[in-house]
């Protein structure tokens, strides 16, 4: 992603392109935005194979967070559905968010990883499904789901 530009869509599919996802996934967390350099690291050195960005349907998707209607892990408080509102605001006004990080665990569950916020903006924005990039734990894992796809 170029220095200073925001993370899109696009700059993760150029990763792609490039086989360069995981460091992509890396610096993305690392933004002011995401502010997650942490978390970004620990992907970069714990999922050896990535895939997208790739659609996934929210109802696939385990959620760390999220409104208490929602199958999630923690609840969003008031300020975080104020961000979510804002953001199915941005999406409507035609916003394209960055894709979602996500990640399959040892049960071969999809776990937001980080985008619960950017999923519930895009689902009160109408959507069901939005792009994603997926990390595995390595390429046996990814060539299993890629096939179930």
């Amino acid at each position: 992603m170029p220095d200073g530009s925001n993370p899109s869509l696009a700059d993760a599919r150029a990763a792609a392109e490039r086989g360069d996802l995981a460091r992509w996934v890396r610096d993305f967390l690392g933004t002011d935005g995401s502010d997650n350099a942490e978390l970004g690291m620990q992907l970069f050195e714990q999922k050896a194979s990535w895939t997208g960005p790739i659609e996934l349907e929210f109802d696939d998707l385990h959620r760390l967070a999220g409104p208490p209607d929602q199958p999630t892990l923690e609840r969003l408080t008031d300020e975080d559905l104020d961000t979510v509102d804002d953001m199915a605001d941005s999406v409507e006004d035609g916003w394209e968010p960055p894709p979602l990080v996500v990640s399959i665990d040892a049960d071969g569950q999809m776990v937001v990883e980080d985008g619960n916020h950017r999923t519930e903006g895009l689902r009160r924005a109408g959507h069901r499904k939005y792009w994603s990039v997926v990390g595995f734990d390595d390429d046996d894992q990814r060539a299993a789901f890629l096939a179930s796809r």
